[in-house]
């Protein structure tokens, strides 16, 4: 896979990457991976508060109100 970037973020990356003792591909790689690992766990989280939801397990806004004074009452 072949990415061209706009000349002003390439040279963001470039500076970027130096910083990081790392070539530009080696650090966009390492963005993409992290991204991705980042998009796959929040999908999943966003899955199962659906699911909950679903199920009916969830607080009221009045309940977590309840919740939110206990814990500064402590």
């Amino acid at each position: 896979m072949e990415v061209r970037l706009k000349p002003e973020l390439q040279a963001r990356v470039d500076r970027a990457a130096k910083e990081n003792n790392s070539g530009p591909a080696e650090y966009v790689q390492q963005l993409v991976e992290h991204y991705v690992d980042h998009d796959v766990w929040f999908r999943e989280q966003v899955k199962k508060g659906l699911d909950q939801l679903d199920r009916g397990e969830f607080l009221t806004h009045e309940e977590m109100g309840v919740r939110i004074e206990q814990m500064f009452r402590s």
